[in-house]
């Protein structure tokens, strides 16, 4: 991999996360009542996608779905095999209790993306999209878990009602 490629990748997931970090800094500015600062985080919270988006579009160039579908499956695996029981292991031995609650709770959910991933992957390769046209697709927003097709009952993973959850299209 060439030194560009690899300060592209870098500088992706350096605004990425800046975006995301100035979305969450603009909620805590409007609740401390400082709407003009907010403005200001969100606004460049906007910034930092678009130069996000324009860089990714140079590592996507040459990608098909397949290929992205592919490494979404390794991202979502690693952090659910690797990353977030090292991560809650880490936090239970430093008595961050907390810590480890959240980092047990995320892996699960990983694993269910990884495995919608999977189904997504083998339908593209025969042909089709995920499930049929009629499906809908369920977000909970208190653990992101995703629920396909049928209407949720309750989160599997943190036990939100299924009024809580947002259809995503």
């Amino acid at each position: 991999m060439s030194n560009t490629l690899k300060n592209i990748g870098e500088a992706f997931a350096g605004e990425s996360q800046a975006r995301n970090r100035y979305t969450f800094f603009a909620a805590l500015a409007e609740k401390q009542g400082k709407p003009r600062t907010a403005a200001l985080f969100r606004a460049t919270a906007q910034a930092e996608e678009i130069h996000a988006r324009r860089l990714f579009n140079l590592l996507l160039k040459d990608k098909t779905l397949e290929d992205c579908l592919k490494e979404a499956i390794d991202g979502e695996t690693y952090e659910y095999t690797k990353m977030y029981p090292t991560f809650q292991a880490k936090a239970k031995e430093e008595g961050k209790n907390a810590e480890a609650s959240l980092f047990g709770l995320l892996g699960p959910v990983e694993e269910q993306h990884a495995k919608q991933y999977t189904q997504a992957l083998e339908e593209l390769k025969r042909g089709v999209d995920l499930g049929d046209t009629g499906l809908k697709v369920f977000l909970c927003p208190v653990c992101g878990f995703i629920e396909i097709g049928k209407d949720p009952y309750q989160c599997p993973v943190c036990k939100a009602s299924p009024d809580k959850f947002i259809v995503v299209s």
